[in-house]
């Protein structure tokens, strides 16, 4: 059994490129770089606008089974994956998304890969790396900041406050933030009202940030954002506010990609960080633009399960920026379909062929889904340490009764090494399988029977539920023009149902929409159901107690 150190050990011990030789790799010039440091920089606009009229590479997307505890480990087989394709000889880039501190400090952890499948350095891409989430998290709160300043002074645009959308953000799991009374203190701090925080993630002008093409795009999508409504409920933008040219000047430098490195120097793009269950899941168009012009394969991943992740990355992502799939990596544990199946955690790495192949229910769902965007697909299994040849081939053969090819990836144990199968798979795949992608739903379906696709098709629901208010909203944006956005689910990310601990593949359920939130800038409507929250909590026991820094100024405890 191999002996891997922990995710942060490795990272430490990893000897790192120069940044200007990684992106010498690409054609990218030292001049064209703003270096962070050694390891990172960002890349200019003028290289960007440079690459205008290349020819594309490939553009695989990596995505998962529903999410458990245990983990499935999809931004390792990004990386691995990446590793892999450069091993065999082709020119990959790796474009992922910013984590964010929430996570970090919280539950679920970073977003830089682990093993020997990771992108360096892994603490500062953890943290605050270059600080996109920081400029992302003041222009939004520069806009609240005007909004409430407008009111305070006359109010000329008589903005009624009990009618405010916009809320304010931060980049941190605060439960007591999600709703505020704000102006409290007398007539000099503003006008008294209510209102709340959502995490940056799930901020508009991060949306904004990761779906705009060029820093003219930026601009004008933030003054398409409507904030609120006057008291005649005619719709108010921050360009009626004329602050979106300071909104953009926060985000100038930030909206330029990150180039960093995985431990086998390969590169990767990180670029935005939407969550896919309360957002739209996503790294930025730019990186991902830019990365087909650089390399001929591109591998990224959208988040948490292909319901959530996938989905948006298919009928928001590649609708809006004209994107083209090739190929899609379903990625698998036998941990996670063992949870799928009832199986306590610890109890998962006992051999249990049977729990697999009850699980694998779960992953039969992202199949067919999956199989509705005419894009070919490919199952990665995962290799934990304890997992077993018996569970393997249960996996193996559910998947060949779908006529889908299934590969064991050790990738977190041996790096590029252990996913050079899975690469020459999608390389073959590419090669002789023509994709067909297209989207669920087309722009003339109205935005219900946008949502009720979605949760028929991907979340196999009945249909969904709202009460009167909801259904009027729904209305009434389509009167007012906005027929035509797609749908941004926001759901629990655990289950293809609202309620988390439905596991497996349940069908017959209904999808109670608790809110919905038009975004005018994304150009999307954000759907949210159950009992998902755009600001999160810590749990009882948060990854931040572990966390610290030793005698020698490392930082310990980061995974």
């Amino acid at each position: 059994m191999t002996n891997v150190p922990t995710d942060l050990k490795i990272a430490q011990a990893a000897h790192k490129l120069p940044i200007s030789e990684v992106a010498a790799g690409l054609g990218i010039p030292e001049n064209d770089l703003i270096p962070y440091g050694r390891d990172k920089a960002k890349i200019d606009y003028s290289f960007l606008e440079s690459l205008d009229g290349k020819p594309n590479g490939k553009l695989i997307l990596v995505t998962a089974i529903s999410p458990t505890p245990a983990g499935e480990g999809k931004t390792t087989t990004t990386v691995g994956l990446g590793d892999g394709l450069c091993k065999l000889g082709k020119k990959a880039v790796i474009c992922l998304r910013e984590p964010s501190l929430g996570p970090c400090f919280g539950m679920k952890g970073g977003a830089a890969g682990g093993g020997y499948a990771q992108v360096v350095p892994m603490t500062d891409i953890n943290l605050h790396f270059t600080g996109d989430f920081h400029a992302i998290g003041a222009a939004h709160n520069l806009l609240s900041a005007v909004i409430d300043n407008h009111i305070h002074w006359e109010n000329q645009l008589d903005i009624d406050q009990r009618r405010i959308t916009w809320r304010r953000v931060v980049d941190m799991n605060d439960r007591s933030l999600r709703d505020i009374t704000c102006g409290l203190g007398g007539p000099g701090n503003g006008v008294p009202r209510q209102s709340g925080y959502d995490i940056t993630v799930a901020s508009e002008i991060m949306a904004i940030f990761c779906l705009a093409t060029h820093l003219e795009d930026l601009t004008q999508r933030i003054g398409n954002i409507v904030i609120g409504y006057t008291r005649k409920l005619q719709p108010v933008t921050v360009k009626q506010l004329k602050v979106e040219g300071a909104v953009t000047a926060l985000l100038r430098d930030a909206f330029q990609p990150n180039l960093v490195q995985t431990l086998e120097h390969n590169p990767a793009l990180m670029h935005g960080g939407p969550f896919a269950n309360i957002a739209h899941g996503c790294n930025s168009v730019v990186a991902t633009r830019a990365a087909l012009k650089l390399g001929d394969y591109v591998v990224t991943e959208a988040g948490f399960g292909a319901d959530l992740g996938a989905e948006k990355f298919f009928n928001i992502k590649c609708r809006k920026a004209g994107l083209h799939p090739d190929v899609a990596v379903l990625v698998a544990t036998t941990k996670a379909l063992k949870m799928q199946a009832g199986i306590a955690k610890e109890n998962l790495r006992e051999e249990n062929a049977g729990a697999v192949q009850a699980g694998c229910k779960n992953l039969g769902r992202h199949i067919r889904n999956l199989g509705q965007y005419g894009v070919p697909v490919i199952v990665a299994i995962n290799e934990f340490q304890s997992d077993t040849a018996a569970e393997h081939a249960v996996i193996k053969e559910f998947c060949a009764s779908f006529d889908v090819e299934c590969i064991v990836a050790t990738h977190w144990a041996h790096g590029g090494e252990g996913a050079l199968v899975l690469a020459q798979c999608v390389v073959d795949m590419i090669e002789h399988r023509q994709s067909q992608f297209r989207t669920l739903y087309s722009d003339r379906l109205s935005l219900w029977d946008k949502t009720r696709r979605i949760a028929r098709t991907m979340y196999g629901a009945e249909d969904i539920i709202a009460d009167k208010k909801i259904r009027a909203q729904f209305a009434r944006y389509q009167q007012e023009g906005y027929g035509h956005f797609p749908i941004c689910m926001a759901k629990t990310q655990y289950s293809f149902s609202t309620d988390p601990l439905l596991l497996g593949a349940p069908t017959g359920h209904d999808v109670p929409i608790r809110e919905i939130r038009l975004a005018t800038g994304a150009e999307f409507l954000v759907v949210i159901c159950g009992e998902i929250m755009t600001m999160p909590g810590l749990p009882r026991k948060p990854s931040s107690e572990n966390i610290g820094v030793d005698e020698n100024k490392k930082i310990v405890g980061l995974f």
